[in-house]
């Protein structure tokens, strides 16, 4: 049995090929990130789209379509699987028919972070990479040093000062290196780079390496299974860096090239950013192939607060390709939204998962929806993490 089809990397600008038996970052010839092919004809006639959903359950069912050739390396906590939850309460006050909220609360580390952080370390693992570091708003850190203690990896992390201090304690518990550097995550990415270029640490930073997308990516197969292989009209995602949002619209070229979908109208997706952090929002509304850097970035999201974000091309490229858009909402919108989903649905939602409704609310009012469509919201993680910052 072949246990990954993973075939090369590719650059996701010029197409280079790169071989991923070899440690990989990004294009060495126009620096923009590597994304992960795989012998989809091979998985096509091979590979049984039902089988998979019998399998035992967690992100790993879907193997054949992650980056790791042997299982022996698959470093694994329970990450995948999360519930998609239909949103009756808040759906009948909007007049939405059909509202979902993908959960990744349950996930461990309370995030969607665990799922590329999985696959990046699992992968790491493979090519015998043994420290790794990361800058971090706060979620993926704590993700990257529990998956980098399960694997005996050495663990740096480059936090914001002003990150929860959830996620400072968690990454301290898993036995990292906690740095912490005044400003924002670009601060501390520069900081976290300059470290791991001379010292030799791998850096995981969003988009530096090919296989967090990876990760991330099975939300979009998850979400199809759940869907009886169909996809939903419209989703809407809080993006920070983007790795979810670029990951699933290449799991939907996937599964549309594997056949496995009932119906290949792929969703309209929507970017969801902080209006004090915004440079996704403003970049398509300008019609702009790139994002400019968002000087004085802040919001009560920590995640969402991504001045740009290294795929921003990517991002840009895809939302215009699914007929999406992107919507900046306040932080006052935010945290209604977050008492909302508690009060009605009973989700404590992470701010940036609470983002998604305020930006609901907003394509309501602009009728850019249609009452019966099929929407689904992401809530990124748990708000418990963020308890310091609610007073």
């Amino acid at each position: 049995m072949t246990y990954s089809y993973i075939s090369h990397l590719q650059c996701s600008k010029c197409g280079r090929a790169y071989p991923h038996q070899e440690v990989q970052t990004f294009c060495k010839e126009c620096l923009a990130p590597l994304l992960a092919v795989y012998d989809l004809e091979c998985v096509r006639r091979e590979v049984d789209r039902d089988e998979i959903s019998r399998r035992a359950k967690g992100m790993w069912r879907w193997h054949e379509l992650l980056p790791v050739v042997d299982a022996s390396h698959v470093v694994f906590l329970g990450e995948g699987d999360t519930a998609l939850l239909k949103l009756p309460n808040i759906g009948g006050e909007l007049g939405l028919f059909n509202l979902f909220v993908k959960d990744e609360s349950s996930n461990p580390t309370g995030s969607f972070k665990a799922r590329g952080l999985g696959a990046a370390v699992s992968k790491a693992k493979e090519l015998g990479i043994e420290r790794v570091i990361i800058p971090t708003a706060g979620n993926a850190g704590g993700a990257m040093a529990a998956y980098a203690a399960r694997a005996g990896m050495q663990a740096a992390v480059y936090m914001p000062t002003d990150t929860p201090r959830a996620n400072m304690e968690e990454c301290r518990i898993a036995g990292a290196e906690v740095v912490l550097v005044e400003g924002v995550i670009s601060d501390a990415a520069k900081r976290a780079g300059e470290r791991a270029r001379a010292e030799g640490w791998f850096d995981l930073s969003t988009f530096k390496e090919p296989y967090r997308t990876e990760g991330k990516k099975i939300m979009g197969y998850e979400l199809a299974e759940q869907l009886g292989w169909e996809l939903p009209d419209v989703i809407i995602y809080p993006t920070g860096g983007g790795t979810g949002l670029v990951g699933m619209w290449k799991a939907f070229a996937e599964l549309e090239a594997l056949g496995w979908l009932n119906d290949t109208k792929r969703p309209r997706m929507v970017a969801v950013q902080a209006a004090g952090c915004a440079p996704v929002v403003k970049a398509f509304e300008k019609g702009a192939a790139v994002c400019d850097f968002w000087e004085n970035a802040h919001t009560v999201a920590s995640g969402l607060r991504v001045p740009k974000s290294f795929a921003d091309a990517l991002i840009l490229k895809d939302l215009r390709a699914s007929g999406g858009t992107a919507v900046a909402v306040s932080d006052e919108a935010i945290l209604e939204a977050q008492r909302q989903l508690g009060r009605l649905e009973g989700i404590f939602a992470a701010p940036e998962g609470a983002a998604t409704l305020a930006a609901l609310k907003e394509l309501v009012k602009q009728q850019w929806l249609d009452p019966a469509e099929r929407v689904v919201l992401f809530n990124t993680g748990t708000g418990l993490k963020y308890l310091d910052q609610m007073g």
